[in-house]
């Protein structure tokens, strides 16, 4: 039994969908190496930190409502 056959959402080609396929299900090997390589270029580093920085703030806001004392 081969694999099961599907049409790429982006290029419209008919590709096998095999499980070791990276990316996703509708998006044939080469559409998803794409997508992938331009993912890996949008994070820099002074946006991460920014990130960081606002994820440490959202946490610490999330603690201090959850674990204030009512008095």
């Amino acid at each position: 039994m081969g694999f099961p056959k599907r049409i790429c959402s982006v290029c419209s080609e008919e590709f096998e969908l095999r499980p070791d396929k990276p990316g996703f299900a509708n998006r044939c090997p080469s559409c998803s190496e794409e997508d992938e390589a331009d993912s890996m270029k949008r994070g820099d580093k002074p946006e991460r930190e920014s990130n960081h920085e606002l994820n440490a703030a959202r946490k610490k806001a999330m603690r201090d409502l959850l674990y204030r004392k009512d008095s």
